[in-house]
């Protein structure tokens, strides 16, 4: 969800305005997402990297999400939509991280779409973690190196149970992943609208979805129906 803080600066506004605007369009793309029929939807919200950011702008963005847990999970509920976050506990601040695995335990049972929220995510440090975990049952005993593939690998991210995306959308016209889902997204289809986090509405979410149904996606194969005509 690239783009929040530029919105605002074209517009004379502070920063955290484009951030308050962005939990609006969350909001907008996680109904329309369940209305349309798709079964997981995943918003970078907060990386690992993005500790690095002005003190004051982290406090707010924190408060964004609490405010967000506050009032949404009664709705979330309601639509019958299951949250999950991927990401390390530490730093999140103890009240917040509480919050979550509330969210979490309520709306477990939950079979809609599920809303998927990266926060102090990194696929880089996913991707440690992943090797530490089986490291650690191997040097227990409890699997074998042999044991290992490229299909049950997925089982130790952070991800485990989730299907791969199809579709990685990145607002905002900057043309990188940025350590995004970087094992998960092998067969994605990418989309790169100009358009920054706070204008990409219903429409623009349509749009990406339009662009994604006119791609052809052979994984490795041939269009046999192209080859014999």
């Amino acid at each position: 969800m690239d783009g929040n803080g530029r919105w605002a600066e074209k517009k004379g506004l502070p920063r955290n305005a484009g951030h308050r605007k962005g939990v609006e369009r969350v909001k907008e793309i996680i109904k329309a997402s369940s209305e349309l029929g798709i079964e997981v939807v995943t918003f970078f919200a907060f990386s690992n990297e993005n500790w690095q950011r002005p003190r004051k702008e982290i406090e707010v963005l924190m408060r964004l999400l609490d405010s967000f847990l506050n009032r949404q999970i009664c709705e979330l509920e309601k639509s019958n939509i299951r949250f999950l976050v991927i990401g390390r506990a530490n730093p999140i601040p103890d009240y917040l991280w509480k919050k979550i695995l509330e969210a979490q335990e309520r709306t477990k049972n939950n079979t809609g779409l599920t809303f998927v929220l990266a926060l102090n995510y990194g696929s880089r440090q996913e991707i440690v973690d992943a090797v530490k975990k089986f490291t650690s049952l191997v040097m227990s005993g409890k699997v074998s190196l042999n044991d290992l593939t490229e299909e049950n690998f997925s089982s130790y991210l952070y991800t485990r149970g989730l299907p791969d995306p199809d579709l990685l959308v990145r607002t905002s016209g900057e043309m990188r992943i940025s350590n995004f889902l970087l094992w998960q997204i092998s067969y994605a289809e990418l989309y790169f609208p100009r358009k920054y986090w706070p204008d990409f509405d219903r429409k623009e979410l349509e749009r990406a979805i339009k662009v994604f149904q006119g791609r052809e996606r052979r994984f490795g194969r041939i269009n046999v129906d192209k080859e014999n005509s």
